[in-house]
């Protein structure tokens, strides 16, 4: 490595941005996830950082630049658009033994600003030195499908009660329990939304002074997979793949989107297959319900939107009925290419839903052709 990764902590310290344009609005808009102290160096400032500075998120040092505007300063960003007046600013940043970074100017950088994927507390920094910044982002995108949304509520939950922690849970018994809140049913329920559930299963488990025996429960996930593209799923959508144990699928769910499950889970195809007859869904229903009650988490997948293409309704039926918490998590409805046809439908009706047209994934038999039923 070139450069080494590392997090600066900016709590009550400044950091400098030189220029007043579009270039120095961008490093302010990162920056503004942090607490660091902005300071806004130049004659004239667009609306977007003229704002910041009525806000009092940032000062504005409009005087000449000179080495003492760095000194302390954590770090510095220069970007004014002017390659001379960037060479002058870095010169009299570097005086101030201040670490700067230059925009296009990796020459004169000791700072390269990573794609981050932004879970705060929890935050990931992905970095090419500044050799690729387009695979920077697109390594920033899976990670984004990977970390929910939520993840930093349980983090920043988890550091409130590291002392309650320290204090009930035995010292050799504290790695188990933290492997239990961040891979077991407290983080599968805070990323499903049930953030007071979580909380209160941790809490119980340090007044235990140990993470529970009990097995994790079941859990019934109804995923739409869209359209067929696997880069049109929901987040939540991959999520609940990645976690799950066993993945019931239709024979129009492409082969790309499975392969976002992990390795070790497992498939059960429940589609028609040519020359055999379909799969009653009640059929289906039980060994979801059945699988669910062993304490697996299970995913009904189907193409579409489940509330829509599915049997969504005799899914929970089934689920409720077996005591199995389920939940619904919609796809992106495989309409036709042109919407025309559906406008005469209302899809919440279900004799009309079943009157529209469809196409849902694509056919194995014929590669990119599209399955259409009326």
């Amino acid at each position: 490595m070139k450069s080494f990764p590392m997090f600066i902590r900016t709590t009550g310290r400044r950091v400098v941005i030189v220029g007043g344009g579009e270039q120095a609005a961008q490093k302010a808009r990162l920056l503004l996830k942090t607490d660091a102290q902005l300071i806004l160096a130049a004659p004239e400032l667009d609306p977007e950082l003229r704002a910041l500075v009525d806000r009092g998120r940032a000062d504005w040092h409009r005087g000449r630049l000179t080495p003492a505007l760095f000194e302390t300063a954590a770090m510095g960003f220069i970007a004014t658009g002017c390659p001379g007046l960037d060479a002058c600013a870095h010169a009299l940043a570097r005086a101030a033994r201040c670490p700067v970074n230059v925009v296009d100017r990796p020459d004169l950088c000791d700072l390269t600003t990573p794609s981050l994927v932004d879970r705060d507390p929890v935050v990931v920094a992905i970095g090419t030195e500044g050799t690729a910044p387009v695979l920077a982002r697109q390594i920033k995108t899976q990670v984004e499908q990977m970390l929910a949304p939520t993840l930093g509520g349980l983090a920043a939950f988890a550091g409130r009660m590291r002392g309650a922690v320290a204090a009930r849970v035995p010292r050799d018994a504290r790695r188990a329990f933290w492997r239990w809140v961040f891979a077991d049913a407290p983080r599968a329920a805070w990323t499903r939304g049930a953030e007071r559930e979580a909380a209160q299963a941790i809490k119980d488990a340090i007044a235990a002074g140990r993470a529970p025996d009990t097995p994790r429960g079941g859990h019934i996930a109804l995923v739409g997979a869209g359209p067929g593209a696997r880069d049109l799923l929901t987040l939540r959508a991959v999520q609940r793949l990645q976690e799950a144990d066993v993945i019931f699928h239709d024979r129009l769910v492409d082969a790309d989107i499975l392969e976002l499950a992990r390795r070790d889970a497992e498939r059960v195809h429940v589609g028609r297959t040519a020359g055999a007859a379909a799969w009653p869904q009640d059929r289906i229903d039980a060994l979801v319900v059945a699988e669910a009650a062993k304490g697996r988490q299970v995913v009904r997948l189907t193409s579409g939107d489940p509330g829509i293409s599915g049997n969504a309704a005799e899914n929970l039926t089934a689920a409720r009925a077996a005591g199995i918490p389920v939940e619904i998590v919609p796809g992106i409805a495989a309409a036709p290419a042109g919407a025309e046809p559906y406008l005469s439908y209302d899809l919440q009706d279900p004799a009309q839903r079943n009157a529209a047209p469809k196409r849902a994934g694509t056919d194995p038999g014929r590669p990119r052709a599209v399955h259409e039923s009326r």
